[in-house]
């Protein structure tokens, strides 16, 4: 059985919350604020349907250990501000994480302190040996927090754009 990682990561300047059944309609809503911004890279941040389905399944991924998703907030009952998660879609010993903020946070090294924090948690379940973060060739800003965290580029791959802005080209960011 997959070790789950802990409900509640804090770090400086906030907190990375479990989303629960409760938490679903405020990440929705969060997510669907910031759709022009998140649509561009993200192929859920600007349909309605897949945004609800993606996030609906949040508590069912965890209890299936398919992936965990958190919520940010700067204090436990503070609104919702982004999404972090780890997926379990890269192998038995790795865990990739994901990741959005909304559009008036971005920029201020957020996704880089957060994105920090699960790597470090997630490099500490016992039967996790690598962590990985995909960013398409394009979202600059978003491949600048691998590389801020010292990921390793380890491959481009290929795919078929799904959003207005995607090139086509993965990146594959590992560490360690």
């Amino acid at each position: 059985m997959p070790t789950p990682p802990p409900d509640r990561v804090v770090s400086p300047r906030g907190l990375l919350l479990r989303v629960r059944e409760d938490d679903v309609a405020q990440v929705i809503e969060a997510a669907a604020a910031n759709a022009d911004h998140l649509g561009a890279f993200i192929p859920w941040g600007a349909d309605p349907a897949y945004r609800a389905e993606r996030i609906g399944a949040a508590p069912a991924d965890w209890a299936g250990h398919l992936a965990y998703l958190y919520a940010f907030r700067e204090s436990a009952d503070g609104p919702v501000l982004g999404g972090f998660s780890l997926h379990r879609r890269v192998g038995p010993d790795g865990l990739e994480i994901g990741y959005w903020l909304a559009a008036s946070h971005t920029g201020r090294g957020l996704a880089t302190e957060l994105a920090g924090a699960l790597t470090g948690v997630a490099l500490g379940l016992p039967e996790i040996a690598r962590v990985e973060i995909h960013t398409d060739e394009g979202n600059t800003r978003s491949a600048a927090v691998p590389q801020r965290l010292g990921y390793h580029l380890t491959r481009v791959d290929e795919f078929e754009p799904r959003t207005r802005a995607e090139t086509g080209r993965l990146q594959i960011w590992v560490i360690p």
